[in-house]
């Protein structure tokens, strides 16, 4: 009887055409989410005028949304370890594209408020799917490059609600922008054929010939013999296997200081995230810059993450993905307070670069970091729950930051304040125990004696 561990052959796969495709779809599914979170700010002013709504319905109007993705976050990253990555991708996809559709035909601020939070439930669940399914099948070499590139989807998404939202909400109104977003429904049967199981639920199911499938176009060379017995994880006493409640693995096995730090790291870097992304503007116009400039600073902090979160995945192949997560959240905290200083406006857009690529990018790190610190079958559950608890952060920051700059300090002061949470997010990230990550524990118990296994891995 064979005994294969699943994971070693993930982790020491070819990269062959089947990850092409689990690259492919999960990077669509995030252009799809960016494009409906980020709809709503290319078509707010446009909504505000036809309405006839106030500063503050539109508030409420466009934080909806953002109440949805809490939820989603926490909802269907459980749900996705119990019921399958595919089936519950799929049907967030599904409800985000629908309902904001559905919004596009509301006629009140209170029915588009409601789609919008029922949408927001979609996008929130499509992000902890997307990390632990390209976690899933990723090869370790290259496993938080691809995390980290899958996510760049994000700004390529906005980039696509602003190039249509000009031309179609000119010519034919804001509802337009709306409508258009259900046409990734049409791909759903594409994704459903394409996309594979998570290999987790798979074995937790009993659904050996599928995960025998699954193998064979992963490992082109792997041919399943009877008796086969297949493990996902090398650790003893792991609920790696698939069995065991999905959130009691986040606190077993020493676990559960690292999953509180990870919780904290989350809520600053979203903070610090929905800071820059909400004041930057209305602070660089406060420091004398017009807003043609001050809105090309936010562009340039789009870019910086862009850049950053591929490059830190790219370096944390190479290294320690925790060492590489620390030092960008203290680069953050650097760049962030040198924005409050008078500089060269070419130095000035450098260090604001350098901010999206230590604050967006390292926040796309934390998930990325998170994903391979739980076990297979409840890593779609930790980094949900991590973002849930996060998007707290989100909430709060534009609150937060509005009253500090309400008080009229220095503008040096409003960005040391933005600085701070990465000042607390480097320090909760270095208490993460790394020594009871998934991937350490594997390692520990392969090189074990005893623990020898006759591993396929080609």
């Amino acid at each position: 009887m064979r005994q294969i561990d699943v994971q070693r052959m993930v982790d020491e796969a070819p990269f062959t055409r089947f990850h092409w495709a689990v690259v492919v779809w999960c990077a669509l599914a995030i252009v799809f989410d960016g494009y409906d979170l980020a709809v709503v700010g290319i078509a707010l002013p446009s909504i505000m005028k036809e309405m006839g709504i106030d500063a503050t319905q539109d508030g409420f109007m466009a934080s909806s949304a953002l109440f949805g993705m809490m939820f989603g976050n926490v909802v269907f990253g459980g749900l996705s370890d119990r019921f399958g990555r595919r089936f519950v991708l799929c049907l967030c996809i599904a409800v985000f594209s629908l309902f904001t559709a559905a919004a596009g035909l509301a006629k009140d601020p209170w029915t588009f408020s409601a789609m919008r939070f029922i949408a927001g439930l979609g996008i929130g669940g499509v992000m902890p799917n997307v990390i632990a399914q390209m976690t899933d099948y990723a090869p370790q070499r290259m496993r938080s490059t691809l995390v980290t590139l899958t996510f760049s989807g994000y700004s390529l998404g906005g980039m696509l609600a602003a190039l249509l939202g000009k031309g179609l909400i000119e010519s034919y109104g804001w509802q337009t922008v709306f409508v258009a977003a259900a046409a990734p429904v049409v791909l759903l049967p594409l994704i459903w054929k394409q996309m594979p199981e998570s290999l987790g639920y798979l074995l937790a199911s009993g659904r050996i010939d599928q995960l025998q499938q699954v193998l064979g176009r992963l490992a082109p060379g792997f041919v399943p013999q009877p008796g086969d017995r297949y493990l996902l994880a090398s650790a003893p006493g792991s609920a790696s296997t698939g069995q065991g409640n999905a959130f009691r693995q986040l606190f077993s096995d020493g676990r559960g200081f690292s999953t509180l730090m990870f919780w904290l790291t989350c809520f600053m870097a979203l903070f610090m995230v929905y800071a820059l992304n909400s004041w930057l503007t209305k602070l660089m116009a406060q420091a004398g810059y017009s807003l043609g400039s001050a809105l090309t600073f936010v562009l340039v902090l789009n870019v910086g993450a862009t850049v950053g979160a591929v490059s830190g995945g790219w370096l944390a192949d190479r290294m320690p993905i925790k060492r590489v997560t620390l030092l960008m959240f203290v680069i953050a905290a650097v760049a962030i307070t040198l924005m409050g200083n008078r500089l060269p406006t070419g130095a000035l857009y450098v260090v604001v670069a350098i901010a999206g690529a230590c604050t967006i990018g390292t926040q796309t790190m934390t998930c990325a970091y998170c994903s391979q610190f739980y076990p297979v079958t409840a890593r779609a559950t930790g980094v949900g729950l991590m973002l849930g608890v996060g998007r707290l952060g989100a909430i709060l920051a534009p609150i937060v930051i509005g009253m500090i700059v309400s008080l009229e300090m220095p503008l040096q002061s409003n960005f040391i304040a933005i600085a701070i949470p990465a000042v607390v997010a480097a320090l909760s990230i270095s208490l993460v125990q790394h020594a009871r990550s998934d991937s350490m524990r594997g390692r520990a118990a392969g090189s074990g004696d005893g623990a020898a296994r006759d591993v396929l891995a080609h």
